[in-house]
């Protein structure tokens, strides 16, 4: 979702991309609906893992945004000077209950999201 945000948010200025030490392989149905209520398609991102980024085959990002406990636990140290912010956000897809109760936690856990890189945007172009 943070992929999708940013991407959402920042327009051509930023190029986002979504990757984690534990790729999932696919994105939660819950995750693209939750999305999509904003208008915002993820339903064609793929999961990544983390070490495609890293030298000799992939390019270190200038900017690492954890926002899980275990990625800021598990993501690699990237050569040279790679800024980092971690960003704690609770992991949806971990929600338990009827499906509405799950889907209510996909679309609280996108608005804290939406509302940092808000933030973030903001304090970025200041």
């Amino acid at each position: 979702m943070a992929e999708g945000l940013l991407r959402h948010l920042a327009g051509d200025r930023i190029t986002s991309l979504s990757a984690g030490a534990k790729p999932a392989n696919f994105v939660h149905p819950l995750a693209i609906e939750a999305m999509a209520e904003l208008g915002v398609d993820i339903s064609q991102q793929v999961s990544k893992h983390i070490n495609e980024f890293l030298p000799p085959h992939g390019t270190p990002p200038d900017l690492i945004i954890s926002v899980c406990s275990s990625a800021e636990k598990e993501c690699p140290m990237f050569p040279g000077n790679v800024e980092r912010l971690h960003w704690p956000f609770d992991d949806p897809a971990y929600a338990t209950g009827s499906q509405d109760e799950r889907m209510s936690e996909f679309g609280r856990v996108r608005d804290e999201i939406r509302e940092r890189l808000n933030m973030w945007l903001d304090e970025s172009t200041a």
